[in-house]
């Protein structure tokens, strides 16, 4: 168990906070070099309606070519200030995504699983689009800046040809803003709905994909298919709502943006028409009407993408929030591996207490398989302490009182249905490269023939799942992977259940080997493995009913022996 995070918690606005702040200097230059282009942008009309003003006043070549060349510069800057802008912000935007990516990724891999109501699929969409959305902020905020600072040079422009221009601008602008926030709120509840309802359609397919092949054994992949097409189409009808939000958003941004261009366009000719500007100025004032439309597209469309990231950071906040299920202790086991079950009460467990001795291999044959994997989570720490009755003591120390870390160093509980995952045979046996004992566990595990049936050996790739893999094998696969961890105390929940007799009763006999001198418990109906134990417990009704040799439990108990011959 790793100590919890103790800092504040973070909602969305801490959030995004964060991702501004690391990003000072990155956002500072990309302002700078996007202002640049937003200000090249606005100057080229200037300089146009300069130019015609000029050219038409003096009418001198040396103008002209001192013009073309200004324009020139201008087109320069505007090019290159545009490509190194956008590199440094979308670099900076990969990379705090990444951040985030990681972060929540952390948080749902941490040994004490936290108290958020999120399946897999859900927490995997939030460390993947969710946490893409919220590191948008960090060019949103850039590009909403220099927007700004287009529209304001533009309107001190048209302001510097005639007063009336400019107010119109800055108030327009002003207007438009303010439509526009009240339609990106609705935006952003629907675009935080539509996240929601994505996620849980993918954690459906997660769930269905896991579980296809016993979907397909017991004819129910069709209700499956069914219950995923409805929460696909709840997914659509939301997505279906945000589009027409989104679309009613950018017609009424175009609209209005069109409708202030207009003006702009109509009151300069007025003006002119009149004389009180120039036919510089007037191409001047053309010319930054048209220009206006594309800042103030990006203007306008800014508070859609700030409440899309906000929703997203909402969405990382309900995982990097939430607290623990248990807090974990710091405490470490004694050196030795005994094992002490005290009194557990849970799940179907009654009052079960027993005792496993440093070096002992005990076999416990469960009569119920619900009591088998009610004491297997017990002993993983897939179960708080504080939720069940009685103390799991192990080398003398309560489970409680430890931390994951030394539960998992002392102790490996290795499940029945163990995953398997997509990489090589020598990756799945020993992830952290770190194990000594591979062979002894691939041949222990009898793991051997599909190591030799395939050229590459060990490095033989294995697909999502053990795709290409035999129950069978998939099985003695996580068995090696269990016994090459060489732990203290090493908990099997039936290891064999899907190899035939023959190799099981070689496994038996090689997983006592092997782990003679090491504690061993096995949760196993299998003859084969409750023959090589030192002893049998049997579980029934949650307790512990009797306990001897498997021989002499076959030859004094009749339920036993009904129970476990085959």
């Amino acid at each position: 168990m790793t100590t919890p995070d103790t800092r504040r918690p973070r909602p969305a606005s801490d959030i995004l906070r964060t991702a501004l702040r690391r990003n000072r200097g990155a956002m500072i230059w990309g302002t700078v070099l996007m202002g640049l282009y937003q200000a090249g942008e606005t100057a080229f009309p200037i300089a146009l309606g300069l130019i015609v003003e000029h050219t038409m006043r003096d009418r001198s070549l040396g103008s002209l070519g001192l013009s073309i060349a200004a324009l020139a510069v201008i087109i320069t800057t505007v090019s290159l200030s545009w490509r190194f802008g956008m590199r440094i912000l979308q670099k900076a935007n990969t990379t705090e995504a990444h951040r985030w990516r990681v972060k929540v990724a952390a948080c749902g891999l941490q040994p004490v699983a936290r108290d958020v109501d999120l399946k897999s699929g859900e927490i995997l969409t939030i460390a993947t689009e969710d946490a893409d959305q919220t590191a948008d902020i960090i060019e949103v905020v850039p590009l909403l800046i220099s927007s700004l600072v287009a529209v304001v040079v533009a309107a001190v422009a048209l302001g510097l040809a005639d007063i009336r221009l400019g107010l119109l601008v800055i108030v327009g602008t002003a207007a438009i803003m303010s439509v526009l926030s009240v339609l990106s709120k609705r935006i952003g509840s629907s675009t935080q709905e539509q996240q929601a309802r994505v996620a849980r359609a993918g954690a459906k397919v997660a769930d269905l994909i896991t579980g296809l092949r016993p979907l397909h054994g017991f004819g129910g992949n069709h209700a499956a298919f069914r219950s995923y097409r409805k929460v696909s189409t709840e997914a659509k009808l939301q997505a279906v709502t945000v589009a027409k939000v989104n679309g009613a958003y950018a017609g009424t941004a175009l609209a209005l943006n069109a409708v202030l261009a207009g003006a702009v366009t109509l009151t300069a000719g007025w003006l002119a028409f009149d004389g009180q500007i120039n036919i510089g100025e007037l191409v001047m004032a053309v010319g930054l009407a048209q220009f206006i439309m594309e800042p103030l597209r990006l203007f306008s469309e800014m508070p859609k993408y700030v409440m899309i990231a906000r929703s997203s950071a909402e969405r990382m906040a309900l995982v990097l929030t939430a607290p623990p299920v248990t807090t974990p202790g710091s405490e470490h086991p004694a050196a030795g591996g005994n094992l002490e079950i005290d009194c557990v009460r849970h799940g179907t467990l009654r009052d079960l207490k027993f005792t496993v001795a440093a070096g002992e291999f005990v076999a416990i044959a469960a009569y119920q398989p619900r009591a088998a994997a009610d004491l297997a989570a017990v002993l993983a720490a897939n179960v708080p302490p504080d939720a069940y009755e009685g103390a799991v003591r192990v080398g003398g120390q309560d489970l409680g009182e430890m931390s994951v870390e030394a539960v998992r160093a002392h102790m490996l509980v290795n499940p029945y249905d163990g995953e398997i995952f997509a990489g090589t045979l020598r990756t799945n046996i020993d992830p952290s490269g770190t194990s000594r004992t591979v062979p002894e566990a691939v041949e222990a595990s009898m793991l051997t023939d599909v190591v030799a049936l395939h050229r590459d050996g060990l490095d033989y790739g294995v697909r999502d799942r053990g795709a290409n893999l035999s129950g069978g094998q998939r099985q003695r696969l996580s068995l090696a992977r269990a016994l090459a961890a060489d732990s203290e105390i090493l908990v099997l929940h039936d290891p064999t259940t899907a190899v035939d007799a023959v190799t099981e009763q070689l496994i038996a006999r090689n997983v006592a080997k092997l782990r003679r001198g090491r504690t061993t418990v096995v949760i196993t109906s299998s003859p084969a493995l409750l023959d090589v134990a030192d002893r049998v417990l049997v579980l029934d009704e949650g307790v512990v009913t009797a306990e001897d040799t498997h021989r002499n439990l076959l030859a004094d108990d009749a339920d036993y022996c009904l129970a476990v011959a085959r």
